[in-house]
């Protein structure tokens, strides 16, 4: 006889909504940089445009450095949690990682903190929300934010002290990147290695193989620049990085000149320009560098990729494991409104259990899940879509791929529902309007890859534009999405059929090629050279271990924190026996929504089954609705439903808690 888990009734629901019109929130804040006019000069910068997005309660600041060409991209927003970033146009032509190499590189020491990982250190000396710095196939990013305006200039030092002025001395070079070091550091006569931080990484990276998968569809997708190479490091190819071209590489690609810097928040846009021009940009002259990727040549004829990987050996069925994805090459992401179209229809196809692939691919059962890297993706030049199976039958590889044409062909000729267009917009006009935590770090993350590109990074802002656009688009043609599904997947020859088996001995000839690559390496060395390698290694050693003197880091001091606690006010009702909880916040017009159902009435011996239980239970149907109507209701009402376990623990006696179900939304 089968339980069915039913947790106990609602014991707690919060709320937290908007109440308050946000023309308040256009205030000093924002009014602060309308002052500023197309062509005003700022501390060594041109205004070149200022621009309100009210969808977003922000105004942008599009500012020229006259000396470098630095380009700046200020949001002025009534949020205190401010945000930077500086990100640089990375585009290597080989598979030596240096991109990735070099950003890790840059984290061993600068001019002004020669500290080993500067940023590590600084985790104990700040409050800062968020820390990281970031490589993808053609940017490298270095982004945090602070709701303080000390510790964001202490940062800020740090940051770009880091990037314009590191040390890259050749040990942090062969201690990031990769070298050649004795098995046992300690003991020269112990076999020579392979080591360093990034190739370990990679190496990593690639024993998974939806990593391998994805990596090989954007290679063979974009293959003639930049894209037909591996950014973060081949790592049969690391070992071809020297640390002169590692240097060359930050010459010319960390430049002023190839950068792009973002500042959000409520701090003055003034502050922010003086302290970067006269502390770092006023000490470079403007450099010529074409780091600029062409768009890809278009085929004429599909291609078809076959690649393997390592067998799973704990897949449900070895008799399938093999995958499968037909990927197309689609247009400049520069063409905003393109782009936002085929990201809809790309959403159209896949998401949701109501979606045309879903239906098609999923719901027979052929394969396990959709293959890696399926749906639209625009963080290359030219965007791309991809669709597939993963965990197939090796003899269903055509099946496959025919139902995948078929399913085009059946979206051409039907469209898509209504419903399902309403719900997808209503889902953009959530997402924009959603205040996350870290508002300015998600927005700089949005824009990156068109503005890497050229485009205008305010237009990447102006959702309300587009979906006005695309509705218009709609009602002037009512087979516009048709049309375009027609142009960019059935008539388009720039099209790669990919696939992957596994391959029994995939591993084996991994360690031989490793293995024969190090040996031709060890070969050509002298005694002279093995004894500074030992030596070398005995160094790094030394260096790791050394106790570094700290106090050349900024340090956020007490008296510079403010001592004061924001008290959000909240109000309990009841609806029946159930409190209410709600808390009155400017969300931009969302209520999100809380609630929690205590476990104390379900057996301990099916508490394990909790999380499956909150798994499914938003999957399955409710009331007269299957769970395709449910789906679509989800989308067409909220951002979506949401369930999981949480433990409350008791705020003065450590030996009590509660359990409790979290059921989650906003709409």
């Amino acid at each position: 006889m089968h339980r069915i888990i039913k947790p106990g009734k609602f014991s707690r629901i919060f709320a937290k909504s908007q109440r308050i019109h946000h023309c308040r929130l256009c205030s000093s804040v924002q009014n602060a940089v309308k002052k500023y006019k197309d062509g005003d000069k700022v501390h060594g910068y041109t205004v070149r445009k200022v621009v309100e997005v009210p969808e977003l309660m922000l105004t942008s600041v599009v500012l020229h450095h006259d000396k470098t060409g630095a380009e700046h991209l200020h949001v002025a927003r009534d949020d205190s949690n401010n945000a930077f970033s500086v990100m640089f146009r990375t585009t290597p032509m080989d598979s030596t990682g240096v991109p990735h190499i070099l950003e890790h590189t840059t984290l061993c020491g600068s001019r002004r903190f020669p500290v080993r990982d500067p940023f590590f250190k600084m985790l104990n000396r700040s409050l800062s929300t968020f820390m990281n710095a970031m490589t993808a196939s053609d940017w490298t990013m270095y982004p945090f934010s602070s709701q303080n305006q000390k510790d964001f200039e202490n940062l800020l030092s740090v940051y770009l002290d880091a990037v314009f002025f590191p040390q890259l001395r050749e040990l942090d070079f062969s201690q990031e990147g990769w070298r050649l070091e004795n098995e046992n550091p300690e003991d020269k006569s112990s076999p020579l290695m392979f080591k360093g931080v990034v190739y370990n990484e990679m190496k990593g990276v690639f024993s998974n193989k939806d990593n391998i998968y994805c990596q090989a569809v954007e290679n063979e997708l974009l293959p003639s620049h930049t894209y037909g190479v591996v950014s973060g490091g081949e790592p049969s190819k690391i070992t071809d990085l020297t640390w002169e071209h590692l240097k060359n590489f930050h010459a010319s690609h960390y430049h002023p000149s190839n950068s792009r810097f973002y500042t959000y928040g409520n701090f003055p846009l003034e502050r922010h320009l003086e302290y970067i021009n006269s502390n770092y940009l006023q000490k470079f002259s403007k450099i010529d560098i074409d780091t600029k990727v062409p768009n890809e040549p278009r085929w004429t004829e599909m291609r078809r990729k076959h690649i393997t990987c390592q067998p799973d050996p704990m897949a449900p069925d070895p008799e399938k494991q093999t995958t499968v994805s037909v990927s197309y090459l689609l247009t400049d992401i520069s063409e905003t409104f393109e782009s936002f179209t085929l990201s809809i229809i790309g959403a159209l196809l896949m998401d949701g259990e109501t979606s045309p692939f879903y239906q098609s691919l999923l719901v027979p059962n052929i394969g396990s899940d959709f293959a890696p890297m399926t749906g639209y993706h625009s963080d290359t030049k030219d965007s791309a879509f991809s669709v597939g199976l993963q965990g197939i039958s090796s003899n269903d590889v055509e099946k496959v791929t025919q139902i995948i044409s078929d399913t085009f062909d059946q979206v051409v000729s039907e469209g898509f529902e209504q419903k399902r267009i309403d719900a997808l917009l209503h889902q953009i006009e959530l997402g924009q309007k959603h205040q996350s935590s870290n508002f300015g770090i998600k927005l700089t993350l949005g824009i990156s890859h068109s503005w890497n590109h050229d485009t205008d990074p305010v237009e990447s802002l102006q959702i309300n534009k587009y979906v006005g656009q695309f509705r218009q688009k709609l009602q002037e043609d009512p087979q516009f999405l048709q049309n375009k599904v027609k142009q960019y997947f059935k008539n388009n020859k720039h099209c790669l059929v990919s696939t992957m088996s596994p391959d029994e001995k995939f591993e084996e000839k991994r360690k031989e090629e490793e293995t024969t690559r190090l040996q031709k390496m060890v070969e050509k060395l002298t005694d002279e050279d093995k004894e500074q390698i030992y030596k070398k290694g005995q160094t790094l050693l030394q260096q790791q271990m050394d106790k570094e003197d700290l106090s050349c880091l900024p340090t956020l001091h007490i008296n510079e924190i403010d001592r004061k606690i924001i008290e959000e006010k909240t109000a309990t009702v009841t609806s029946g026996k159930v409190p209410v909880q709600l808390c009155v916040q400017p969300t931009n017009g969302i209520t999100y929504l809380h609630m929690m159902s205590n476990m104390s009435d379900v057996p301990s011996d099916l508490q394990p089954y909790v999380p499956l239980f909150c798994d499914v239970i938003t999957k399955m149907g409710a009331g007269s609705m299957d769970y395709k109507e449910l789906s679509q209701q989800i989308e067409l009402t909220t951002s979506g439903l949401g369930a999981g376990t949480h433990v409350n623990q008791h705020h003065s006696d450590n030996y009590s808690y509660e359990q409790v179900i979290i059921f989650r939304s906003c709409m």
